[in-house]
């Protein structure tokens, strides 16, 4: 046999052998990003937008703004509330003031002459009843009134005993317990209020926008999606046969579908737990296994690759 057929023969068996190798095995899933939802702290309507979806922001930019009337109305009513209390508190720590004391002597002195007149009076009537001068009802009436002017001295000198001794420690601290729970609502509405001008708290792209201007968007609804970070990661689903394979800060290679470059890139996180194997990576008799969820990084070549992208990933070559 001449060497041209030779050659032709051995051409032909390696690419028999080459067909019949089986491919490396890989890592499917998707290009992502993380995501921002930005909800609604209050039900308010949108009244400005300053960003448009896909713009590039910078963190701590301005994307949008709700309608602060309401909010402002509840901080100054707060805010007056906290007033109120702490006056209510200055007047507790200074005491009573020296005209109420005056008065409340005074009072106790115009008691005391009222029950002196009672008491004179029914012991002027006492005598009389041997005789029948006076009828019983009357000197009875003359008792009650006697002991009801002795009960009026005894109440306006425990009103004035109060006021001397000044207010208790109990009250002061009941008063600085109101002080602080106004404060602290007042506090709270200056942050609701804060918070209706939304920022960015990140670097990223504004994904989406679901409510427009005039909007307005029940509390907890996303007012802005952020896709945060410079360039996206590829989040794919390892195989249990090759999970070991794999560890976090490895490099590997991406390959992206409709792109030819391959990416490079270095894993960041893999799930302890595993997942059952999402739909498009069901392959041959995989579709029956476990696959763990990880993430890989990608350099900034990448960052003008569309989330959603299918992906694969090569495992690193076995280590002897």
């Amino acid at each position: 046999m001449n060497r041209p057929i030779l050659r032709h023969v051995a051409c032909a068996a390696a690419l028999s052998l080459a067909a019949c190798s089986k491919a490396p095995p890989q890592a499917l899933g998707t290009l992502e990003y993380d995501r921002i939802g930005m909800p609604a702290p209050a039900a308010e309507r949108v009244v400005a937008i300053k960003v448009r979806e896909g713009e590039q922001v910078a963190a701590g930019q301005s994307l949008l703004e709700l309608d602060p009337t309401h909010t402002q109305a509840d901080l100054a009513a707060a805010e007056a509330q906290a007033q109120q209390q702490q006056a209510n508190l200055l007047e507790l720590r200074v005491g009573p003031r020296q005209e109420d004391i005056a008065k409340a002597r005074a009072d106790l002195a115009a008691a005391e002459a009222q029950a002196r007149d009672a008491r004179a009076y029914y012991q002027r009537l006492l005598p009389l009843q041997k005789d029948n001068y006076a009828a019983a009802a009357d000197i009875d009436r003359a008792r009650a009134a006697a002991g009801n002017a002795d009960g009026q001295v005894a109440a306006a000198k425990a009103a004035l005993d109060a006021l001397v001794h000044g207010t208790r420690p109990e009250q002061v601290a009941q008063g600085e317990a109101a002080l602080a729970a106004a404060q602290a609502q007042a506090a709270a509405q200056k942050v609701l209020l804060g918070k209706l001008a939304l920022v960015s708290p990140r670097a990223g792209r504004v994904d989406s926008l679901p409510y427009k201007l005039g909007d307005q968007a029940p509390v907890g609804a996303p007012l802005v999606v952020l896709l945060a970070g410079d360039a996206p990661y590829a989040r794919i689903y390892l195989q249990e046969p090759q999970r070991a394979r794999l560890r976090v800060g490895d490099t590997v290679q991406v390959h992206v579908d409709g792109h030819d470059k391959v990416y490079r890139g270095k894993v960041r996180l893999i799930r302890s737990e595993p997942e059952f194997t999402p739909y498009y990576a069901l392959i041959g008799e995989d579709a029956a296994r476990l696959s763990y969820l990880a993430e890989v990084t990608l350099g900034p070549d990448a960052a003008e690759l569309p989330v959603g992208v299918p992906v694969r990933v090569d495992y690193p070559e076995a280590k002897p």
